[in-house]
C-alpha cells in the first residue's frame, strides 16, 4: 500500500493516487471503483474534467469509510472571481456529494486574467469555514507562488505540476522544499510518450517490471506525489504494484540524464489563457 505524505497543514495524502484526467464521464464511476477495489485511497479529479459525479458515485458505492479516502478537485479557470469560485465550489460538492473536500486546488494561474490571488483568498475562506481540509494550487510557477504567499501569508500545501522523467522540473524543487510545498506530478508517464523510451525500458527489464511501474517507482523515490491514470482495470492494478522493488543509484542517475528542457507535453503555465 502507498505510504502517506504529510502536508504542511498536518493532513496526509497517499503518495500514490489515481488520476481521472481525460476519463470519460460515462465510465468514471467504474474506473474509480476499480481503483478503490485495488487499494487506491487518493482520487484526483477537477471541475474541468467533467467527471466529478462519477467520482462521487464510486465513493458512495465503494464500501470504504469516507475518512479513509482522500478526494481532490480543482477550481476551473473561469471561476477565479470570489462569487464565481464559491458557486463553482458548491457545484463540485453537489456533484461529489460529500460533506468536506480533502484538497482543492486552483487549476491554473491564468496570469493574463490576474485573478488568481482572489481565487486563493477564496480557497482560504472555504478552508477556514471547514468546507475544505487542505488547499493548494496546480501549474503555478515560482512567481505565482511568491505572490499568493506574500499577499495572504498562506502557503499552498500542494502544487500539482507536469513532471515526468523527460521533464523533471528540478529548477522548481528547491523553492518547494524551502516552503514545504509538496509537488504532485500530473502526466507522470509523459502522457504515454515515455512508455516506449529505450532507456527506461532497459531499467524496467533489469527489475522485471513494466516501464509504467518503473516510472511510478521513480516518482515515489524522488519524494513526489504521483497520480497515474488508466481506464484499464489490469493497468490500474499494475500501477499500484510498485512496492516490491527499488531503483538503485545508477538507475536514478540514468533517468536524471534523460531530462530535457523541451520535454513538456502540456501547456505552459506562464502563457496559458484558456478558460473553462
Amino acid at each position: 500500500m502507498p505510504e502517506e505524505i504529510r502536508l504542511n497543514d498536518g493532513s496526509a495524502i497517499a503518495q500514490l493516487g489515481l488520476g481521472v484526467w481525460q476519463v470519460d464521464p460515462s465510465i468514471t464511476a467504474q474506473v474509480v471503483s476499480w481503483g478503490i477495489e485495488a487499494g487506491y485511497r487518493s482520487i484526483d479529479t477537477a471541475e474541468g474534467y467533467g467527471n466529478e459525479e462519477g467520482v462521487g458515485q464510486a465513493i458512495r458505492g465503494a464500501g470504504v469509510p469516507r475518512n479513509e479516502l482522500f478526494v481532490t478537485s480543482k477550481l476551473r479557470n473561469g471561476a477565479h472571481q470570489r462569487d464565481n469560485a464559491l458557486r463553482a465550489f458548491d457545484e463540485t460538492m453537489s456533484k461529489l456529494d460529500i460533506e468536506q473536500l480533502d484538497l482543492f486546488l486552483i487549476h491554473w494561474p491564468i496570469p493574463s486574467q490576474n485573478k488568481y490571488v482572489e481565487a486563493w483568498k477564496t480557497l482560504i475562506e472555504l478552508r477556514d469555514a471547514g468546507r475544505i481540509k487542505s488547499i493548494g494550487v496546480s501549474n503555478f510557477n515560482q512567481e505565482h507562488l511568491e505572490r499568493i504567499i506574500g499577499e495572504t501569508g498562506v502557503t499552498p500545501a500542494v502544487n500539482q505540476i507536469e513532471l515526468h522523467p523527460r521533464f523533471q522540473q528540478r529548477d522548481k524543487r528547491e523553492f518547494h522544499i524551502k516552503h514545504n510545498i509538496r509537488i504532485e506530478s500530473w502526466s507522470p508517464l509523459g502522457s504515454g510518450r515515455l512508455l516506449k523510451d529505450p532507456t527506461i525500458e532497459s531499467i524496467a527489464s533489469k527489475h522485471g517490471k513494466s516501464v509504467a511501474q518503473t516510472i511510478i517507482r521513480w516518482h515515489l523515490q524522488e519524494g513526489l506525489i504521483v497520480i497515474p491514470k488508466s481506464v484499464h482495470k489490469e493497468r490500474i492494478v499494475s500501477n499500484l504494484d510498485v512496492f516490491d522493488f527499488e531503483l538503485d543509484a545508477e538507475d536514478l542517475d540514468t533517468i536524471k540524464g534523460i531530462d530535457s528542457p523541451d520535454g513538456r507535453t502540456g501547456s505552459d503555465p506562464a502563457t496559458t489563457t484558456f478558460l473553462f
